[in-house]
């Protein structure tokens, strides 16, 4: 007699939560409908809806995990925003990850503070530099920005992105953004990847991808030598790694998004945040 097997994944659950067409093509026009977007991923309109709300459902109990932490409501009642305040995020597909971070954030943020996602899944910090104008035209009050885990990722052991350039599109998106908008900027580091996954990854192993843990700390340390706030979300993220060996768990991303409510806190010495172990409650 053999025991229960596990459902099989849902590839189209695992894509519609890792890629968001509406982002990357932007440049064609408005947004496309529910249906024309189902169809992207070989589904129809109610069961897009339907995976699309689970997320958000799971994204609502993550947060509300958070928010019951000790000493949380004081933390959260001390953040520095306010009604009003737009927040966007830029990134690659750990901010765009339907159960990302920034999803999270949504629900624990003051009422009336915006939030836009403007992540795009597999995006070079050159790229996003080329999206400056649609930034800019957001008017962000605060961007919150975690780019340089593609720059590093390699093609046969080739970066596509050069450590020098990264280092000045980073810079240059910061200050052109911040020239056109005066916005506040947070920084948040590439998390870390787990090489041996990596490398058994059949995706990445056909396609001859690859990371090195060197190189996202290179990243890392960069964006902590800014002057601006930076959320080192390595230790958050440790540990907390998908069969990839690149991408978040839930778990994970919960940990990243306590690690950035403690950032963004600590300006309030009155009402501490707990760390990112507060996720794990």
């Amino acid at each position: 007699m053999t025991g229960a097997t596990a459902p099989a994944p849902d590839p189209a659950e695992r894509m519609l939560r890792f890629h968001r067409p509406e982002q990357a093509l932007r440049h064609l026009g408005p947004a496309p409908d529910d249906a024309a977007l189902a169809a992207l991923f070989g589904l129809g309109p109610d069961a897009y809806r339907t995976r699309l709300d689970r997320f958000e459902e799971r994204n609502r109990e993550a947060a509300a995990a958070l928010a019951a932490a000790p000493g949380a409501a004081a933390r959260l009642a001390g953040l520095p925003l306010r009604p009003g305040e737009h927040v966007v995020a830029v990134g690659e597909s750990t901010t765009a990850d339907r159960l990302s971070w920034f999803e999270i954030l949504r629900h624990l943020l003051p009422e009336g503070v915006r939030l836009t996602n403007l992540a795009v899944s597999g995006s070079t910090t050159t790229q996003a530099l080329a999206n400056v104008p649609l930034l800019a035209s957001r008017r962000p009050d605060l961007v919150l920005c975690m780019l340089g885990a593609n720059d590093v990722q390699r093609l046969d052991g080739i970066p596509l992105v050069a450590p020098d350039e990264t280092r000045r599109t980073l810079r240059a998106l910061r200050d052109l953004t911040v020239r056109r908008t005066g916005t506040r900027w947070i920084w948040l580091t590439p998390t870390g990847v787990d090489p041996g996954r990596v490398a058994r990854y059949e995706h990445f192993r056909r396609a001859g991808l690859g990371w090195d843990g060197a190189d996202l700390d290179a990243v890392a340390e960069l964006l902590l030598a800014e002057p601006e706030t930076t959320v080192d979300t390595r230790a958050a993220a440790r540990g907390h790694l998908e069969e990839d060996g690149v991408h978040l768990t839930p778990a994970g991303q919960r940990r990243v998004a306590a690690a950035l409510l403690d950032a963004l806190g600590r300006s309030d010495p009155d009402h501490p945040a707990p760390g990112p172990e507060a996720a794990d409650a």
